[in-house]
């Protein structure tokens, strides 16, 4: 069982949840040490003060917010947890909206699986419910880490799925990119509905189960064969960029799309377990809207 990572409560109304918090995924990406390249021998990554030139341990550390070049104040755990809102301790939920509407669900910065405390249990399953019922997401407020989130709460499974998201004024404004207006390119009647072809021809329901993380297994496999002291493969060159016609390209593509679809065996329809859903397609909110609960 994971240990949970924060426990409080969701409040809505006159409504209290309580509730714990859990990671909804993990990373499993190839992760690195640094080494002295002269003797190979793992380099110590040290704290060090300036002003009495030497290494500190991180329990001699403070954090410091700077008010004024080289002037900072402490903040103690006991400040941080003293800060005056209700949003330290508990999920408040401010409002109910259609989850169709949610266009700042594309900026998930992290998922977490709730668990009802055995007390809210009997709540936390009509909330649960209600939201899946009238397809809705809760929007509302949380402090974790040190910071105040705005949050969107969708049943997923058999529990509620918290997505932190990222406030407004952090989302950066797309009009400063060079994109182009619509009629600049010059689309051409044939080049649209070719490319509507290949669209369609590569249409199919999404499966999570069929994707996997093709870098870190090639990535696994290099360091693998360096352990044994064998040479690794050969990189494969990346194809030279060249001008070509695209509606030669979108008419090849149509043709190598269908044929590859055709010459598909036909995969047998598995459902996945929540968690083996959230580890294959990662923080991403969608397939709630996709299903009733």
């Amino acid at each position: 069982m994971p240990r949970a990572m924060w426990r409080g409560a969701i409040q809505f109304g006159l409504v209290t949840i309580p509730l714990r918090l859990y990671l909804a995924t993990e990373s499993k990406g190839v992760s690195f040490n640094m080494l002295h390249a002269e003797c190979g021998t793992r380099i110590q990554m040290q704290t060090w003060c300036p002003v009495h030139e030497r290494a500190i341990p991180r329990s001699e550390t403070v954090k410091g917010y700077e008010v004024a070049p080289g002037q900072y104040v402490v903040i103690t755990d006991e400040d941080l947890a003293s800060v005056p809102l209700r949003t330290v301790h508990a999920i408040e939920i401010e409002r109910f909206v259609p989850a169709s509407d949610l266009a700042a669900l594309r900026f998930v910065k992290q998922a977490y699986y709730l668990e009802p405390e055995p007390i809210g249990r009997k709540a936390f399953a009509l909330l649960r419910d209600v939201l899946a019922d009238r397809a809705l997401t809760a929007i509302g407020k949380v402090v974790l880490t040190n910071r105040e989130h705005l949050a969107a709460l969708d049943p997923f499974g058999g529990t509620l799925l918290l997505s932190t998201l990222y406030w407004p004024d952090e989302i950066r404004a797309s009009g400063e990119l060079d994109l182009p207006a619509a009629g600049e390119a010059g689309i051409r009647p044939a080049e649209r509905a070719m490319a509507e072809q290949l669209v369609a021809a590569m249409t199919e329901t999404f499966d999570p189960a069929a994707y996997r993380d093709e870098y870190r297994a090639a990535l696994l496999a290099i360091i693998e064969a360096k352990a044994a002291g064998e040479a690794p493969a050969p990189p494969v060159e990346a194809p030279s960029p060249t001008v070509v016609d695209l509606m030669a390209a979108l008419e090849a593509s149509v043709a190598a799309a269908r044929a590859a679809k055709a010459a598909a065996p036909v995969r047998e329809v598995v459902t996945a377990s929540p968690a083996e859903v959230a580890a294959a397609a990662g923080p991403r909110r969608g397939e709630r809207r996709r299903r009733s609960a």
